[in-house]
Formats: structure tokens, sequence, C-alpha cells
């Protein structure tokens, strides 16, 4: 069981269904000017596996385009998949029927570029667009030092707490205020216990935090130990590195078995089960059943909507020792144009719209994401409240290292957490598997500069 996915976005899980349509699904000139369209548009076919409330503000954004373009017409269809399941992609792709343009997580551009799934973006001009977003965003999107994709919003992590919760557990919140710096682990372990309950048959009703939920992922907590994930010397990756094996042995590994393995996995299945996984409204955090948790900014729109009267806090996510430097990491989203799309120019033209600063900054407002376009970053009338703490753990974030097989190294190290959680596979030995397994499959692309 992989514990929710990566940002607020869930896998879709209902059949091909179209979120935005503006246009016939025809690929060439309209006959006639359709809703929301300019006449003599040609279609753009987009998709995303995105979910509301993200796929809202991407409805707004497309409506947006197609009413300033004369060339294209794009209609947003909203396609099974996740962060690293595009199955339904290459299936599109070999079959002759993907999109023009595609929403793909970005540290697996890599991945897909070197699996022939994607376009190069060269002939476009792309390569021109690189001082105009943020330079670890821009790097996600090359492959062999050609880019493949354009850069789309961005985040970083931090740990939310609710503060009604710890004050009825008599629990000053005060001594987790973000001036103070990041809280130890073991600060945080011994609040969230006494958060603890059990129900009438001796289930969890509360857990006070459960460290790999929603953004407590296998990078989160390596980051938090300073840990190193690839070693671009010898061109491998290195989940083995020790300060990573302790942090699942820490996090993952001791705290559920502190728990107890079966009760955790119960109050997971429960209350945060990811296959389907709830909607937005029933989000542990949201609904009291946990209280606290390491996630992202996008979860600050969701706020007013579902729990408007919701008293919370963010701080650091914590670290290991006293004095230790905080660790955050952001990653994100962009745009593609997959091999054999029947309409590539104008997905182009799309691209640069929705990337770009116009549906960034729209992007930005609605969703509490921030942007990989620079200047906006700049815009401090965007970044309102608590979205601001976030902009300025930016500059510090570590990111994911962009690797061919990036989507693979995911996998692998989400099974290991896995078994961490459920006390299958020892941390050292799991992790151990994690780096054969992937840098046998990496070797074939190194050096990775060239």
């Amino acid at each position: 069981m992989t514990l929710l996915p990566r940002r607020g976005v869930k896998a879709s899980l209902i059949s091909l269904a179209i979120v935005a349509t503006a246009c016939s699904c025809g690929g060439g000139p309209s006959a006639a000017p359709l809703a929301g369209c300019n006449a003599g548009t040609t279609q753009v076919l987009f998709w995303t596996s995105h979910t509301p409330p993200d796929t809202d503000s991407m409805k707004h954004m497309v409506d947006a385009f197609n009413k300033q373009s004369t060339t294209s017409c794009v209609k947003m269809v909203a396609v099974p998949g996740s962060e690293t399941d595009i199955a339904k992609l290459t299936t599109a792709v070999r079959g002759g029927t993907g999109p023009d343009v595609y929403e793909l997580d970005r540290f697996t551009v890599a991945e897909r570029a070197a699996a022939g799934v994607l376009t190069d973006l060269s002939s476009f001009g792309a390569a021109n667009e690189s001082s105009n977003y943020l330079d670890f965003a821009w790097k996600e999107a090359l492959f062999k030092g050609k880019p493949y994709a354009l850069p789309f919003d961005t985040d970083a992590r931090a740990l939310f707490y609710n503060k009604d919760m710890l004050q009825a557990a008599g629990i000053d919140a005060g001594a987790l205020d973000i001036s103070k710096g990041a809280p130890t682990i073991d600060t945080i372990r011994t609040m969230a216990n006494k958060l603890n309950k059990k129900d009438a048959s001796g289930k969890y009703s509360v857990v006070g935090f459960v460290p790999a939920l929603s953004q407590g992922w296998h990078y989160t907590w390596g980051f938090a130990y300073g840990g190193s994930f690839f070693d671009s010397n010898s061109c491998k990756v290195t989940p083995d590195d020790p300060k990573i094996v302790q942090a699942f042995k820490d996090m993952f590994w001791n705290w559920s078995g502190a728990l107890g393995v079966d009760a955790l996995q119960t109050f997971l299945s429960t209350y945060a089960p990811t296959t389907p996984p709830l909607p937005t409204e029933q989000d542990a955090f949201l609904t009291g059943h946990i209280g606290f948790v390491v996630t992202g900014p996008w979860v600050l729109s969701w706020f007013p909507q579902y729990k408007p009267n919701l008293h919370y806090g963010i701080t650091y996510i914590p670290v290991p020792h006293e004095g230790d430097q905080p660790a955050t990491w952001a990653g994100g989203w962009s745009v593609v144009i997959p091999k054999g799309a029947k309409n590539s120019k104008g997905g182009y033209e799309f691209m640069k719209y929705f990337a770009g600063e116009a549906g960034q900054r729209v992007y930005t407002k609605e969703t509490q994401h921030m942007p990989t376009w620079k200047t906006l970053l700049t815009d401090t009338s965007l970044f309102q409240g608590d979205l601001s703490l976030f902009v300025k753990l930016l500059p510090s974030a570590h990111s994911r290292p962009a690797l061919p097989v990036g989507s693979l190294y995911w996998d692998q190290l989400s099974t290991a957490q896995d078994a961490a959680l459920r006390h299958s596979k020892d941390p050292a030995v799991a992790l151990k598997d994690v780096a054969t397994a992937t840098n046998d499959k990496l070797q074939q692309y190194c050096p990775l500069s060239s």
C-alpha cells in the first residue's frame, strides 16, 4: 500500500471523462465557430490525471486560452493516471490515439523521454524559455540536455498541526511557532502520543501523527535526516545511504511498531485509504482524525471550502536533533507533447500559455500552488497569508534527482517504505534492494551529462 498520493492530486478513478469541452473531436480546422473558441481554430487535445479542485482552475485556464487564441482550441480531458502511472498515455501513443498535450509529473520527464514517449521540443524553440523558469524545475524538464517539457507549478512541504486538538490535550501549541525554528522529532512524538485515541473496540479513532501520511515520503524524511539519494560522480542512486536507512528505521519501522503495525494499518484503511482515495472533504487532517501532517501549500485552498473554522498552525518538518538545519523539497508538474501528436504546433502554443506567466498566474491564485515562472515569485500580491511562508522555503528546498529512471526509483522507494511500515522487510535490506534494482536500469544511460 502506498500512502496517499503526492500533493493534493489523486489519480482519476473515473472512466474517460471530459471535464472541459470547447471543440469538436476533429483535429482539423473547425467548419464553424464553436462554443468558447474563435472561428477557424484547430483542436488541441489536452489530457490530465488531475481531479477537482485543481481541474476547476485548469478549466478556467483552458477557457481563457481558447478565448484569446485565433489558431487553436483546447479540449481538456481527465484520464486515469497518477504521478508515475501513465499506462493510459502509453497505450494511446502506441495506438496512434494519444493527446497533443499531456500533464506529466516533472521528475519523470527524463524517464519518459528515454522511453521514446515524448517529443523533443527543441524545434519549437523551447530552449529559449529556460531563463523564465526556476533552475531546478527547468533541469527536470531536460533529457540529455534537450527540453522535453515546460515546467508548470511547484511546491514545498511543511508540518501542519491542529491547534484545537493540541489545546484539548493540554499541549501548548505556542511551542511550535515557526519563529522558534524546527521542532525535533522527539518533541512531535511526545505531543502526538497525547492525541492518540481508541474507540470501544480498541481501534484507533485518532492518531496524533503518522509520518508516512500525505507528503511524509521517503524523500521527505531522507532529506530531513541529511541523506543523499544520488551520487552524480558514480552515476548511481544511493538509497542505502546510512542517513536514509536511519530515517526509514525511525520514521516508518519504529513509529509503526510503537503504534502497532496491524492497528495502524486498520486506522489507515479506515481514515486514509488510497484505493479508492477519499474525497478531499474527508481528508483525515480536515476531519480531526490526525493531529499533525506533513503536506504542502495546496491544502490552504481546501480550508475555506471544507473546514473554514479549522485552527491550524504550520512549522518546519521536524529534525532529528536540536539545531539541525530544517529540510523540505519541491516537486511539481509539467506539460509535454507525446510522440505522434496530431497537432503539436497548436499543442506547443497552448503549453506556452498554460505553463507561462498567464496560466501560472491563474493557477497560483486559485489553487495555492506556487509558480515555476520566476517573475511571478516576486509578485507579492499572489502570496497572501500562509502561502508566503512556503515561498520563503522554496530557495532552500531540495529536489528529487532528475533521472531517466525517476519513476522506477520512486516506486522502488515507495515499496521499501511500505515494507518498513508493515515490518515485512528490514529497511537496510529493502533499501539495498532498491539500489540494486534501480542502478541496474540506470547504467545504460550513464554518463547523464552527455
